[in-house]
């Protein structure tokens, strides 16, 4: 195996380059605006060449799947959209799921279409977040303000549904609090007519500009052997060739039931990173289309009286409403014994739950799966040997996010 170590680098190294007779160590982060987020990189530079690079993560450490031992199943969604917190939403759909899938409840297929157009709405917003910042921080801020547009466009739908806009708490194991109301029909619906020919300009504006391509063409490389020996997932992944996608290898909430591709790279770089959440964007508005289309009629929630919280008229009024609400809340309800991991499709790759009960009232164990957490172990690989400035825009468009970090 080759010694990456900073000191067999540095024996092995003649600089060309060196600035007064010496290498100097340069700290990206933990607070520079340039890193997204509260983690560190400690860069041995020749120039402004990286020799070397390690990174520290920790600074926001929340312990939130230890938390989650003290809480009850549905209090644990207020966690998980503090993680990626630019798609909340998919977080806190695929822990309903979790929970769904321990306990055997089936949800009826108006929940099922009525998720996917939440999360594909989520997954829009953060892929726009990502490549406007990844056009930001390459030199042009003109795409990222029109796109910010487009995301609060979203959370006004978001808010719709659930009453917030960035930590959505969005869901209920079983469905949703409250089916569609007729203003997030009309939002949807303006959405659906007026985004698209907004994000072609987008697209006009960063997909073919030379300067661009110049500055991310070739940027942060990594091949797809190397991306799954790190497990890699997501458009990190899809962007070195590997067309693995969670909602096609292990469907869930009918995503069977929808026609959409997985858009893949070839070099793995900066560029084809930005082109794979591009041309997802795109997907993602098909998907939602089919969805909304199609929506099936019925209930927008399981019948799940122990875990779905009854409607506040009837808890005012009925006793029965009253003792479910209060059972549901103070956690009394017990779940079966068991073992499930769950995975879905979040805006970075594969966000998974492993969970595992005791019978109680809250979890015994909580794993969270956090793709940020999984792939940026590969950023000093992928930056060594680069420029300051490559290292800035690789982070970037791997979409690296501090609360999925420090779970």
């Amino acid at each position: 195996m080759k010694d990456n170590s900073l000191s067999n680098i540095l024996n092995q190294y003649e600089s060309k380059e060196q600035i007064d007779g010496q290498l100097y160590t340069l700290n990206l982060g933990p607070t520079h605006p340039a890193t997204h987020g509260i983690f560190q990189n400690i860069l041995t530079m020749d120039g402004e060449r990286i020799l070397h690079a390690e990174q520290t993560v920790g600074y926001i450490h929340r312990a939130f799947e230890k938390i989650s031992e003290r809480r009850n199943y549905a209090q644990i969604t207020t966690l998980t959209d503090r993680m990626n917190y630019c798609s909340a939403p998919i977080n806190n759909l695929g822990w309903h799921m979790t929970v769904e899938k321990l306990i055997g409840v089936e949800v009826p297929k108006r929940v099922d279409y009525m998720r996917v157009i939440l999360m594909e709405l989520a997954r829009i917003g953060d892929h726009l977040i990502c490549n406007g910042v990844t056009g930001m921080d390459s030199g042009a801020i003109t795409g990222l303000t029109y796109m910010f547009i487009e995301r609060e466009r979203i959370y006004d739908m978001y808010e719709q549904i659930c009453g917030a806009r960035m930590t959505t708490n969005m869901g209920r194991i079983g469905g949703f609090e409250r089916d569609f109301t007729p203003k997030f029909h009309e939002l949807l619906k303006d959405f659906l007519k007026t985004f698209p020919p907004r994000f072609k300009e987008f697209c006009t504006l960063l997909e073919r500009n030379r300067i661009f391509m110049d500055r991310t063409i070739g940027a942060g490389a990594i091949s797809a052997e190397r991306a799954l020996s790190y497990g890699f997932t997501g458009p990190n992944l899809r962007a070195a060739g590997v067309d693995y996608d969670v909602r096609v290898a292990q469907p869930y909430s009918s995503y069977e039931d929808f026609d959409f591709i997985i858009p893949v790279g070839t070099a793995g770089d900066t560029y084809d990173r930005f082109m794979v959440r591009q041309q997802e964007i795109w997907e993602s508005l098909k998907i939602i289309n089919q969805a909304y289309n199609n929506l099936p009629e019925g209930p927008f929630h399981a019948d799940v009286p122990d875990f779905y919280l009854p409607e506040k008229a009837d808890v005012y009024k009925k006793m029965e409403a009253l003792i479910y609400h209060f059972k549901i809340v103070m956690g009394e309800t017990d779940v079966p014994k068991g073992e499930v991991y769950h995975a879905v499709e979040g805006g970075n790759g594969e966000l998974g739950f492993y969970l595992v009960s005791d019978g109680g009232r809250s979890p015994y164990r909580l794993h969270f799966r956090r793709p940020c957490f999984i792939y940026y172990q590969a950023y000093p690989e992928m930056i060594t040997g680069s420029v300051i400035s490559d290292a800035i825009v690789t982070m970037c468009s791997m979409n690296i996010i501090a609360g999925e970090l420090d779970a």
